[in-house]
């Protein structure tokens, strides 16, 4: 009998959250359709900064409903001061498969950069492609992508860990954001996520039920300044986050704030 209840109290829970997850899935659908129409009529000057906003908006808007049903709680305001700020790159942890939209959310002007095979998904592909994000199959062209997205006053979304952390508190970090910082040249802003849930993880599958509430905090820590020595600062900011990430595993995370972070040099 309490196996039953267990499984029964699963099945009520996951209802409302996977119609949630269906809702978004539905939107991003009913939006990629539009886009793979859109996209050959208008001119990237057009095309890009609307295919941003409306993804910005429908992530938006799929954290409202998920945070006014109490499957989650997240508390992202420290990107608002931020999101009107050209030239300047977001480089986060990565520790679920929803943190590319709650940063999206809140930054309508950004850029992400995709795995390419999502270029190809029909939920995702026509919309990325509209908003013109960044694909990663080619290392080269990526950076330059990247930089002249920067340079025309764009924002950027990266993850230097390249995949959701598989070793906690944080991945080795792979080589780009420094040097596109360096030739943008563009600062870096950390951000860092902080979530009480392994739900979409590294090897979490979709269908499994996490407990709920879900609460993710972003909070940003300090902004990098480029520098001619694009390894020498990549060592620096992985040194930066583990520390960081080490550090608020045994103290409880700060509130986020709207401040802007200190410059490091």
């Amino acid at each position: 009998m309490r196996k039953v209840l267990r499984q029964g109290r699963s099945v009520a829970l996951a209802l409302p959250l996977y119609s949630l997850l269906l809702g978004l899935g539905l939107i991003s659908l009913g939006w990629n359709l539009a886009a793979m129409l859109l996209q050959p009529l208008l001119p990237p000057h057009v095309g890009r900064p609307l295919g941003r906003r409306v993804i910005a908006g429908a992530y938006r808007a799929f954290w409202t409903i998920a945070s006014l049903s109490g499957m989650m709680r997240i508390d992202a305001r420290c990107l608002d001061a931020l999101r009107d700020e050209p030239g300047l790159i977001f480089a986060a942890n990565h520790p679920s498969m929803l943190d590319a939209l709650l940063l999206v959310a809140r930054l309508p002007r950004s850029a992400c950069i995709m795995k390419a095979g999502l270029m190809k998904n029909v939920f995702l592909g026509a919309g990325a492609r509209l908003a013109h994000y960044i694909r990663n199959d080619s290392a080269h062209t990526m950076v330059r992508l990247a930089v002249q997205d920067l340079r025309r006053g764009g924002q950027l979304v990266i993850f230097p860990e390249g995949t959701r952390t598989v070793e906690p508190p944080l991945n080795s970090f792979r080589p780009g954001v420094t040097l596109i910082a360096k030739l943008a040249p563009a600062p870096i802003q950390t951000v860092f996520i902080d979530t009480d849930s392994p739900y979409l993880g590294k090897g979490w599958p979709l269908w499994r039920v996490p407990p709920l509430p879900l609460v993710f905090t972003l909070r940003l820590g300090e902004r990098f300044a480029p520098s001619p020595d694009s390894a020498a600062l990549l060592l620096q900011l992985e040194q930066y986050f583990r520390h960081s990430l080490e550090q608020s595993a045994s103290d409880a995370p700060p509130a986020c704030q709207t401040l802007r972070a200190p410059i490091s040099s």
